[in-house]
């Protein structure tokens, strides 16, 4: 597996709230400037203790995770739940692998400049569906983080600020985690930031899904609004993850989840109705985009930022050719 040593992280870390250079010590790490909330030498706690082996940095003042969270962090990082804690043919009807990630992953791959690129995975607590080529391109530096701990997290963090230097890594993979996040434009203006020039970035962000992480899911974005959304990126390339027959699907399942009051019996009808997700294959490409039940943008960096009318004619859904009276 391609994740980069946490020996080589280290001279990338900074204080997530003022990005001065962090200081270590046994049980933790604090940030340099005295100047800073979070500098806490000792024998004070530090500002970002450990969990387990993980560095937490998180600045728990602007943060939907607490000092007192920390604990749990490591206590619940192997814990498999939902589709993945199925057997592996069921897991693969419920949820079947994903091979628009996978080819785009591999055009991001492909991209990526140099014998040992840096791939920040945001989010990356497990390994996501259709990006496992990039764990294991030997090629690739790897540098996962999450608001939680997972088997491939190297330390902990809020993507509201993420402890990375500016300008110093060439790639992120951010998905299926926009729509957790409180404010998805501060944590796109981060990613824009610990890119360098040039950089490259992968999303996939759901539009017409049902809620799936209870209190912390806040988001969803139309075709338009996720392009808008990486405004200051230019489009390499976009379109639907998954189209109307998987939001289909999506939709059957929670019905009958309020119908019955239970999850179970809502995924049991999905399993049974698995062959909706077929019908994707037949829908245009303009009908998908406006139904689709997620969507990716495959972008590179760039400073120039798109503009409002730009954004209006971006628009590619089959309703542009409809009369607008």
């Amino acid at each position: 597996m391609a994740l980069a040593e946490l020996d080589e992280i280290r001279p990338l870390l900074v204080c997530p709230r003022c990005r001065s250079d962090l200081a270590e010590r046994p049980d933790g790490l604090h940030c340099t400037s005295a100047d800073c909330a979070c500098h806490s030498p000792t024998p004070a706690p530090p500002a970002f203790p450990l969990a387990g082996r993980w560095p937490v940095l998180v600045d728990f003042g602007h943060s939907v995770v607490g000092r007192d969270t920390v604990a749990s962090l490591a206590r619940h990082a192997n814990a498999r739940g939902g589709a993945d804690a199925l057997p592996a043919p069921l897991r693969r009807v419920i949820k079947p692998p994903n091979r628009v990630a996978a080819r785009n992953i591999d055009l991001l791959l492909r991209a990526l400049p140099g014998p040992a690129p840096k791939l920040l995975v945001v989010g990356g607590a497990t390994v996501g569906n259709g990006v496992g080529a990039a764990y294991r391109d030997a090629r690739v530096r790897v540098i996962g983080f999450d608001i939680a701990a997972g088997p491939v997290t190297q330390f902990v963090a809020d993507a509201h600020q993420v402890p990375l230097r500016t300008g110093s890594v060439d790639g992120v993979l951010v998905q299926a985690v926009l729509e957790h996040v409180l404010d998805p434009v501060a944590v796109v203006a981060e990613i824009h930031r610990v890119l360098r020039d040039d950089g490259l970035v992968y999303a996939e962000t759901p539009f017409l899904q049902q809620v799936h992480a209870g209190a912390h899911d806040f988001t969803r974005y139309t075709a338009s609004g996720h392009r808008y959304l990486f405004r200051r990126f230019e489009e390499l390339a976009a379109g639907p993850v998954t189209g109307p027959g998987t939001q289909l699907l999506w939709s059957v399942d929670h019905l009958v989840r309020g119908l019955t009051r239970h999850a179970l019996p809502g995924r049991a009808a999905r399993a049974a109705l698995f062959w909706l997700r077929g019908l994707d294959r037949l829908v245009p490409a303009d009908f998908a985009q406006d139904d689709a039940s997620a969507l990716y943008f495959l972008g590179r960096r760039r400073d120039r930022q798109m503009t409002e009318d730009e954004i209006v004619d971006y628009y590619r859904g089959a309703q542009r050719h409809s009369d607008p009276t």
